[in-house]
């Protein structure tokens, strides 16, 4: 899922601060509207003067004019501003409340509303959130009884702002952590990919540095020769070529290792996935190096896999492991978590296709005593049959 981007025409007033809960909706690719739906809870403060005896009367319309729409202001604000000051306009949205109490209950839902708004707090535990809503019910409802409300009418909120404001907390405390999670397996795949790049510019360097440096001085050599001693020129010649090639075919080899690392890239970037999520994750790697393309599609399967256990699965522990099983590579992954029926999707689908690309297969099957087991194969090209190696003798270095 995108980004979604602002809309151009936001007034430079209102535009979201970029730690705001706006822009983290933004950044999980949820429309601007989406918290706005919220407000339809507000529907309470139309609906309370049904029960009480002086209904919709002139005070009420005259209260519900000047509050309602500072009430809406309030809660935009929360919004589009940093944590901090959102979590001041939910104080002011609760003080709001506490000020009109003694002639407006429908001020009540601005409560409820300001509760909510509070978690967006950066709380050190939720406990400490819990402790707040503790207090601002407690000042709710001594005014209450002071002015003359029934308790009756009373019981209900801080039943409903602790359960409906803890909730939401965990919520946004999952989303944080979910994000979270993502950069750090990101800096992960950046961290493998930058050192394994760095290899092999000091792999490349060294090679073709002496290289280099011979070939110059033979052509410098056979040169000179060329008129004085044919003979030896020509042998300088041969030389050359000879070190030209066992120079490409040391190049070759270099840089069939670029790929090298990207296994062990996906096992680390898995490990801060999953263990993240208080997942144990068990590696048992016995496959040492393989064939860059082969690397390639068992880590995409790697990847895959971790993915769809870190949002489906629900487990407690997750086993890993890359054994050579005969003449084939064998990839296993399994989960002790739900289980269930495995509806084919584009991830598993293109898992397929390139291991079938590559002679091999992939299967997905339940976990005993539950759980799912994914196995992914693919023939050894070493042992079975190996890559052609394209011959040097015939071929210009260039």
């Amino acid at each position: 899922m995108q980004p979604q981007p602002l809309p151009d025409s936001l007034p430079r007033w209102i535009r979201p601060a970029p730690d705001s809960l706006l822009m983290q909706n933004c950044r999980r690719g949820q429309p601007l509207w989406t918290e706005f739906v919220h407000l339809l809870w507000s529907v309470w403060v139309f609906i309370v003067p049904v029960f009480t005896p002086q209904g919709h009367d002139a005070r009420w319309w005259l209260l519900t004019a000047i509050s309602y729409p500072a009430f809406i202001a309030l809660y935009a604000g929360t919004l589009v501003s940093s944590p901090r000051r959102a979590a001041k306009l939910a104080l002011a949205m609760m003080l709001l409340c506490l000020v009109l109490l003694p002639w407006y209950p429908s001020g009540m839902s601005y409560f409820v509303f300001g509760c909510v708004m509070l978690g967006m707090y950066p709380w050190r535990s939720g406990w400490g959130y819990a402790g707040a809503l503790l207090l601002g019910n407690v000042a709710l409802l001594g005014l209450a009884f002071a002015v003359g409300y029934p308790w009756v009418s009373l019981a209900w909120m801080p039943v409903t702002t602790l359960v409906v404001g803890l909730i939401v907390h965990v919520e946004r405390q999952r989303h944080s952590r979910d994000v979270a999670l993502r950069l750090s397996q990101d800096e992960v795949r950046r961290l493998a990919a930058t050192a394994e790049r760095e290899r092999i510019g000091r792999d490349l360097h060294d090679l073709l540095g002496h290289t280099l440096s011979l070939v110059a001085l033979k052509a410098d050599l056979a040169g000179r020769l060329i008129q004085a001693n044919p003979e030896a020129a020509r042998r300088e010649i041969g030389e050359l070529g000879q070190v030209a090639r066992d120079a490409l075919a040391q190049v070759r080899r270099a840089v069939t290792g670029i790929r090298a690392a990207e296994l062990a890239a996906e096992l680390a970037a898995a490990k801060v996935l999953l263990e993240g999520e208080g997942v144990r994750l068990a590696v048992d790697n016995e496959a040492g190096e393989l064939p860059p393309a082969q690397e390639t599609v068992l880590a995409l399967c790697l990847r895959e896999a971790a993915t769809n256990i870190h949002r489906h699965a629900r487990a407690t522990r997750v086993q890993v492991s890359l054994r050579r099983d005969g003449q084939r590579w064998r990839l296993l992954v399994e989960d002790d978590g739900r289980g269930g029926a495995i509806r084919p999707g584009n991830g598993l689908e293109g898992m397929r296709e390139r291991l079938q690309a590559l002679g091999g297969s992939l299967a997905i099957e339940a976990a005993q005593p539950r759980g799912t087991r994914l196995v992914a194969e693919l023939p050894c090209w070493q042992a079975m049959e190996p890559e052609p190696a394209t011959s040097d003798a015939g071929e210009q270095p260039g």
